[in-house]
């Protein structure tokens, strides 16, 4: 029995809200890499429809981050800026 090798895996482009999303959570620290994950998702989302603020994002995303909320909000804020997001 013979397996196929997985499909390759292709990136966002750089101007795309996903990968703005992640970039932007690149630096925070957290538990484990999924609290990250699912900290971008909530960053993403918020991006997609500007609804609620982004301290809401952080908060309702329940990743375990290892420094306070307001020191991540203002970490994503810079990182959105840097792409001219405001």
């Amino acid at each position: 029995m013979t397996t196929k090798p997985p499909p390759p895996v292709e990136d966002f482009p750089a101007d795309s809200l996903e990968k703005i999303a992640y970039s932007s959570v690149a630096a925070i620290p957290t538990e484990e890499p999924n609290d990250r994950n699912r900290l971008a998702y909530h960053i993403w989302r918020w991006l997609s429809s500007r609804e609620g603020t982004l301290e809401d994002a952080v908060s309702e995303s329940g990743s375990r981050i290892k420094i306070g909320r307001s020191e991540a909000v203002t970490i994503v804020r810079e990182e959105l800026k840097k792409h001219g997001i405001r």
